[in-house]
């Protein structure tokens, strides 16, 4: 679900969201923490996540995905949790600059065209 930003209190980290269909939604200082922003402005499009009760428990940007289904404030990804150097799928992951794609290497430029250690060449 998405909303508007209808006011924020960056002293509190508590706000208030316009729904779509023009409800009033407010939201505390801890669902805003949970969130990992820094500031919302007034307009800004909030993608927000409501509870049985009616109240915001996850709130985002719209364009960034809202957290999983089952964390809620506190429980979420951290800074240091998920993909990173090392781990499987995170950066520094696969082939780089000079890593099995040079010329006369199997995949690189040329390859397959030229006889190896040819390189490249003009054709006259």
């Amino acid at each position: 679900m998405q909303g508007t930003v209808r006011g924020f209190d960056p002293a509190s980290g508590s706000g208030s969201v316009f729904l779509d269909d023009g409800t009033v939604c407010e939201f505390g200082p801890e669902v805003f923490a949970a969130s990992g922003l820094r500031l919302l402005r007034r307009g800004q499009r909030v993608a927000i996540r409501v509870g049985p009760a009616g109240a915001i428990t996850a709130l985002n940007l719209a364009t960034l995905p809202l957290p999983d289904e089952g964390t809620g404030p506190g429980e979420g990804t951290g800074p240091d949790e998920g993909t990173g150097p090392g781990e499987e799928g995170g950066p520094g992951e696969g082939t780089g600059p000079g890593e099995g794609t040079g010329p006369g290497e199997e995949g690189g430029p040329g390859a397959g065209n030229l006889p190896p250690g040819e390189g490249t060449r003009r054709q006259t």
